[in-house]
């Protein structure tokens, strides 16, 4: 209560909050805004037996499954990161850019983002619509009216990466990571509905083992986002003048989870894209081709065939992408370079190794936990039974982290401002 009435009486933290309250807002209105000559009917039953595009959805803010003018979401702007994360690994020059030029490097990197998005954008807009169009939920529209429809979609996309950077500016957290974080909690209260109607008496037990679940769900989550090791780090003694300095001790945390959600961003982008691409194949006539892309999207979706493969993309990219974003001999470096050192080893390559040998066990831990949280909602369906109680892993470990991440920006606004 005492920090809610801090929050409350502080001018600059309650306008950030509120301007965030505001962003979310123009989204919603935005996410339930369809584009023109949608069938609601189909795609509500479209929606209904597709988990591929229930998985999509996640990543559009929810602005999916009623054909909004927001309907890809951060998406593209989310792939165009990717993909220049990945270009990092190829040019070095990229690479320099990213880690070596500081917050201006890192501005320019985001640019290059921003103008890879908006093609990205135009290309996923239009392989969506084309497919969707394959499966009546759109109706005979002219090529004017397709044009149009790619335009505006690609420019509600543009429009969400733009409202995310304010809120990242402006307000409190991750911007694209609160918009998502909004468009999951809105379809919360519509499936509790879903399931109280549709569960009767004797599925109560299955209920109630569903709760337990979550709850030990969430508490992993929290563990896990919340776990780090600690590496000593002592500076060493220097003498100025008539001045001592350094000889203090403190640690280098070492996060379990160094990727976030970050992994299974990247697993999904990797199973949208061949299975986005088989759907859109599948309009054309061809018995080769017909017969080839049935095999290939048999194969897709067997569920342990796709959980498999889902489990194992989650679980290579979180090392991938925990080496593109932590590099143990650049620490190691700048660890020498301001007299610290790790006790017992010896500052530079004994100490770049040590960093490698306890970040890699760390992330199998973080490795595996991402995995299992992947491929979670499927092994609730499979138990349960129940589409509507599916536990989404993934749903769930952005929610519980963009809280824990925003909770601890807030406590930081109150404590600098009790300091002050």
């Amino acid at each position: 209560m005492d920090k809610l009435r801090l929050i409350l009486k502080d001018r600059d933290l309650r306008k950030k909050i509120l301007f965030v309250l505001f962003i979310l807002a123009l989204f919603r209105v935005g996410a339930d805004i369809p584009i023109p000559g949608v069938d609601q009917e189909r795609l509500a039953s479209f929606f209904a037996g597709n988990q591929f595009f229930g998985l999509l959805n996640i990543f559009s803010g929810g602005a999916l499954d009623n054909m909004s003018i927001m309907m890809l979401g951060v998406g593209p702007y989310i792939t165009a990161s990717i993909i220049m994360q990945l270009l990092t690994m190829i040019f070095p020059r990229l690479k320099e850019v990213y880690h070596e030029e500081g917050e201006a490097g890192r501005q320019k990197f985001n640019q290059y983002s921003r103008y890879l998005t908006v093609p990205l954008a135009v290309l996923q807009g239009f392989g969506l619509l084309t497919f969707l169009g394959q499966q009546g939920i759109l109706g005979e529209l002219t090529f004017f009216d397709r044009l149009t429809n790619i335009i505006i979609i690609t420019a509600g996309s543009v429009l969400l990466m733009w409202l995310g950077e304010l809120i990242s500016e402006y307000g409190i957290g991750n911007g694209v990571s609160i918009l998502i974080f909004a468009g999951i909690v809105s379809g919360l209260p519509q499936a509790l509905g879903q399931t109280l109607f549709a569960v009767d008496v004797s599925q109560l037990p299955v209920i109630i083992a569903f709760v337990i679940a979550t709850v030990a769900v969430i508490s992993a989550v929290v563990v896990i986002t919340e776990g780090q090791r600690p590496i000593p780090v002592s500076y060493a003694r220097r003498v100025r003048g008539a001045k001592m300095y350094g000889g203090v001790s403190t640690y280098l945390p070492l996060r379990v989870n160094q990727a976030g959600v970050i992994p299974i961003i990247f697993a999904l982008s990797i199973l949208l894209f061949p299975q986005m691409i088989l759907n859109f194949l599948s309009g054309f006539s061809s018995p080769a081709v017909q017969g080839l892309v049935g095999a290939l999207l048999a194969f897709f979706n067997s569920p342990w065939i796709y959980a498999s493969i889902y489990f194992l993309l989650v679980f290579l990219f979180t090392y991938f992408y925990t080496a593109v974003t932590f590099d143990p001999e650049a620490i190691a470096t700048n660890l020498q370079k301001s007299g610290a050192f790790v006790p017992g080893l010896r500052p530079g390559n004994p100490t770049a190794e040590f960093l490698y040998k306890i970040l890699n066990r760390i992330t199998l831990i973080g490795a595996v936990f991402l995995g299992v949280i992947a491929v979670l909602p499927l092994v609730m369906r499979a138990v349960t039974g129940l589409v509507t109680l599916t536990i989404g892993g993934t749903a769930l470990l952005i929610v519980v982290s963009v809280v824990l991440e925003t909770v601890k920006q807030v406590e930081a606004q109150i404590v600098m401002r009790s300091y002050e």
